[in-house]
């Protein structure tokens, strides 16, 4: 299905992500910590899916996923932790994290959640592609008739 990395500074939580995934029928062609040369190993492997556990969440955290989604714009990032709190999903989600995955991990719940947010996001993507469409049209129409 799609390529995901996982990273997380716990060993065993990437080790459990991964069977999570690979159960689900995704290929995970990377795991790591969150150093930066880690990050940077990380990027060149152009994953689809991005799981990542900033640890706390504050600045330097949310400097990682700003930096993912600099070199990673089109890859989908999932924000892995055991404690998310309503301004952490805020915060999140306007740095560009496109979904949560809880820990302790539910098969279900984490599948679940990657299957919702690509199809939110194909929605989102389809529903902005007809909008373009009617214009695009109507503006050809315009040419014509002037013409």
């Amino acid at each position: 299905m799609l390529k995901a990395v996982i990273l997380d500074g716990n060993a065993i939580a990437r080790n459990l992500l991964t069977s999570v995934l690979t159960s689900g029928g995704h290929e995970v062609v990377g795991d790591s910590n969150i150093a930066p040369a880690s990050l940077t190993k990380m990027v060149r492997l152009r994953p689809q899916i991005v799981c990542i556990d900033i640890g706390d969440a504050n600045d330097e955290g949310f400097a990682l996923i700003d930096q993912l989604r600099k070199d990673l714009p089109k890859s989908l990032i999932f924000l892995v932790s055991s404690k998310i709190d309503a301004n952490t999903l805020q915060t999140a989600q306007q740095r560009g994290v496109h979904g949560f995955i809880v820990k302790p991990f539910n098969s279900v719940a984490v599948l679940s959640s990657i299957r919702n947010t690509i199809i939110r996001i194909a929605k989102q993507q389809r529903a902005a592609a007809q909008e373009a469409t009617p214009a695009a049209a109507g503006d050809s129409g315009t040419e014509a008739a002037a013409g």
